[in-house]
């Protein structure tokens, strides 16, 4: 069986075992939860959050799992603020998904919410914080979330594709071919530019948490 197919990842989830691929750059570990560098990353500086436990989205987090999570979502938050200068995150809340086990994305981003949603306003509803993703899946078994700097939004699932945010902040910082994550899989070579990226974040990382 193909290992990039859905079929497999659905049956040999990549997040839940230790030694997969997607973990390989772990830049800190908790009770519940690893910080790793994106093993393919839209741009330097992209980082995921990911739940030990196969939980689908962070509307689906038990309280004591969602109070760490906001610790590191700060905590991560405030590296790229400072090392790169802005912050923006999206988690495709179930609905969207390619690996289905929970991992939400930071990354640094600087631009306006039509950059990312073109088709318009009318088309997001915005969130004061992200408690309320507890309350949107528990009525709809799904979002899409994003942020840019401190502005929240879901956005509304009639644009549901796979790698909905992928494909647009991708295409937003000049990067479009990196939106299909299992293509680069297959370019990488080991000293491709993503990968130099990935080890300048962990290096980094590295060095502020020394402090």
């Amino acid at each position: 069986m193909d290992e990039l197919s859905e079929e497999y990842i659905s049956a040999h989830c990549p997040h839940c075992d230790s030694a997969a691929e997607a973990l390989t750059y772990l830049l800190e570990e908790t009770d519940n939860f690893r910080i790793v560098c994106g093993v393919h990353p839209v741009t330097e500086g992209h980082i995921l959050i990911i739940p030990k436990s196969h939980l689908s989205c962070i509307g689906e987090y038990p309280e004591d799992v969602y109070k760490e999570f906001l610790t590191l979502y700060q905590k991560v938050s405030d590296y790229l603020l400072k090392e790169y200068g802005s912050v923006s995150s999206f988690e495709h809340g179930k609905f969207g998904q390619t690996v289905f086990h929970s991992h939400i994305h930071l990354l640094p981003f600087k631009g306006d919410l039509e950059a990312i949603i073109p088709e318009g306003k009318e088309k997001v509803t915005s969130i004061n914080n992200l408690s309320e993703l507890k309350r949107i899946f528990k009525k709809h078994s799904g979002y899409l979330f994003f942020s840019i700097g401190g502005d929240k939004w879901v956005v509304d699932v009639s644009l549901i594709v796979p790698r909905f945010f992928r494909d647009r902040f991708a295409k937003e910082l000049g990067k479009p071919e990196r939106g299909n994550w299992k293509e680069m899989h297959l370019r990488e070579n080991g000293n491709s530019e993503p990968e130099l990226e990935v080890k300048r974040v962990a290096a980094k990382w590295k060095k502020d948490n020394e402090k």
